[in-house]
């Protein structure tokens, strides 16, 4: 099967996903990037924006309908991990069962024709873009960071120092385990030490 790397993806992204939301508190989910401006997403709308968003894309592009509300019935921290946790989930399962076919395959994407192959890479960017947005979040939040592609200032800063990449839990069944415990069992963090976190350290 060619498209296997997307599938990979995929699965990986909706970890890295799950482990930036786990790292908010439920008092972060209406707290904006500028308390006075709407027009940034506070985390619940994030959360609502992926959920919604993702869902109507394997609905409506990609034929894949999980058969469940994409929001939960209680909105909060960890009832919106748990749902995207099993949808997504459910979607993964979906992807590995298709054919070369079924990828190469063009479906309308808004208004144009693309591949499914395409528009899943398509929606992969689209996470990950949001989720960029959501570390930034945590960082004018003064929350810790743990890894999303690499080492963050939080787990030893920058590469060339041996830092290391760190999630704060090993899988997303692990990860619901732990939060729903309180979140004690996350990965420790040991931060950047004594060495900058940036290739620019006496830059203000």
């Amino acid at each position: 099967m060619g498209y296997t790397f997307l599938i990979d993806t995929y699965e990986t992204e909706r970890l890295k996903t799950l482990s930036t939301w786990s790292t908010f508190t439920d008092e972060d989910l209406t707290k904006r990037p500028h308390p006075k401006d709407k027009r940034g997403r506070n985390t619940l709308e994030h959360m609502v924006h992926q959920c919604m968003g993702e869902n109507l894309w394997f609905c409506n592009m990609l034929g894949i309908d999980v058969s469940a509300p994409p929001l939960p019935e209680q909105e909060t921290r960890l009832e919106f991990i748990k749902r995207y946790a099993e949808d997504s989930e459910k979607r993964l399962k979906a992807l590995q069962e298709k054919d070369d076919a079924w990828w190469e395959e063009e479906v309308k994407f808004f208004t144009v024709l693309r591949s499914r192959a395409w528009v899943v890479t398509r929606r992969i960017a689209h996470t990950a873009h949001h989720r960029g947005q959501l570390t930034m979040l945590l960082r004018i939040l003064g929350r810790e960071i743990y890894s999303t592609y690499g080492p963050t200032a939080d787990t030893g800063g920058l590469m060339q120092n041996q830092a290391k990449t760190i999630y704060p839990y090993p899988s997303a069944e692990a990860l619901i385990a732990g939060e729903t415990d309180g979140g004690n069992s996350r990965a420790p963090l040991p931060g950047p030490g004594d060495k900058p976190c940036t290739e620019r350290p006496d830059q203000t």
